[in-house]
């Protein structure tokens, strides 16, 4: 009986209070953890915009859009769609990203949008104008990002659509210094995110879908939502976008480096590979996913193979219609419009060597803007001596 009584009196004394101990800090850690996810789901759902951005909510959008009518869809992306709509008190035509939360990624994204550009102000980057993260009709989570409208479209469009959308094979006539410009556009605002941000930022899906023009044909980065960051110069890695669905392939199929396949590192030099297939496809006329493009042929090689002497025939004919250039005759290195094809490919060839190393940085921004500045005063003579 004595030993009974003095193990009772054990467990009382010691066993007890460490059981309390021990219910008291599970309770603690739960606690915090449902606190720090509580935090992150604020965080998630509500970004911080500051003052200068004004506030819309759901009933808003579905006013401009006209209920996410059909007739406004203008885009479909990856993680939502994208519609026109008039909006605020002017009435000014906006495009409203709505994100499709039930695609596995797509708050991640909205996220990775905001952050990148809240703080972005480029000539050439596609401008936001706020964001809207309520609830619907429904009480169902709500998530989309408000931008200036692009009256012309995207580049896609621009090079593979026809001029009367009657299904035909004549294709809108896109000249030589329209080409120019856009490149020279697209150059500057991956230099800017590069090289002249308070953080590097790596775009991760540059192709003509994602290059947008507005009324007088300027070109503007945009879909910023697999994108990644780099706080500053000493930092080595970058925080990726998609912390949701790390598998998932970040880039379109066609545009990507080669080393995406192996799990490379995001750098720069991932959107230096994507800007130089974009630049081969708009002055080739030909998509990197193009039925001619296989068995080991990219095109990249296509116009590897094909520099300098055989330049002529790889071009889009209707550049060498608009240029008077036949490339039947051989090919006049003197001329002006031919040293500035030969001088573009090239670039686009820099940019897409296999090894990242070997590819040129963004800043070859400034040699394009030379190549179009010597083209189009050199054309503006000939022009001036013609008449």
């Amino acid at each position: 009986m004595d030993s009974i009584k003095h193990t009772d009196s054990f467990s009382l004394k010691v066993v007890l209070p460490i059981i309390a101990i021990v219910a008291s800090l599970i309770a603690a850690i739960s606690i915090m953890g449902f606190w720090k996810g509580k935090q992150n789901k604020q965080s998630i759902s509500s970004p911080s915009f500051g003052r200068k951005f004004p506030k819309v909510s759901h009933s808003d959008l579905v006013r401009a859009t006209e209920g996410f009518s059909t007739s406004n869809l203008i885009g479909r992306g990856r993680y939502g769609s994208v519609y026109q709509g008039k909006l605020f008190e002017e009435k000014n035509m906006v495009a409203v990203k709505v994100f499709n939360l039930e695609t596995r990624g797509a708050g991640k994204s909205f996220i990775v949008e905001c952050n990148a550009l809240k703080n972005v102000r480029h000539r050439n980057i596609v401008t936001i104008l706020t964001a809207c993260s309520s609830s619907d009709s429904s009480g169902n989570d709500f998530k989309a990002l408000l931008y200036e409208f692009m009256p012309q479209g995207d580049l896609h469009n621009l090079l593979y659509s026809t001029r009367d959308g009657d299904g035909s094979s004549n294709l809108n006539n896109v000249s030589l210094s329209l080409r120019l410009n856009i490149v020279v556009n697209v150059s500057d605002a991956l230099a800017y995110l590069h090289h002249n941000h308070q953080r590097t930022i790596v775009h991760n899906d540059i192709k003509p879908s994602n290059i947008l023009l507005n009324d007088d044909m300027t070109a503007h980065v945009g879909d910023f939502g697999v994108a990644a960051f780099k706080s500053d110069s000493t930092t080595s890695s970058f925080s990726d976008s998609l912390l949701a669905d790390s598998s998932a392939i970040k880039g379109t199929i066609g545009y990507i480096a080669p080393e995406c396949a192996g799990g490379g590192r995001v750098s720069t030099s991932l959107d230096v590979y994507s800007f130089g297939i974009v630049l081969l496809e708009m002055f080739i006329r030909r998509m990197p996913t193009d039925d001619m493009f296989k068995d080991g042929m990219s095109i990249a090689k296509y116009a590897e193979l094909n520099l300098p002497d055989n330049m002529l025939h790889i071009v889009d004919p209707q550049l060498l219609q608009e240029l008077h250039i036949c490339y039947e005759t051989p090919m006049d290195l003197e001329k002006n419009e031919v040293k500035c094809l030969l001088s573009v490919l090239n670039i686009g060839l820099n940019c897409t060597r296999l090894v990242p190393s070997e590819r040129m940085s963004m800043e070859v921004a400034a040699k394009l803007h030379g190549i179009r500045d010597k083209y189009l005063t050199t054309q503006k003579k000939e022009d001036k001596y013609l008449t």
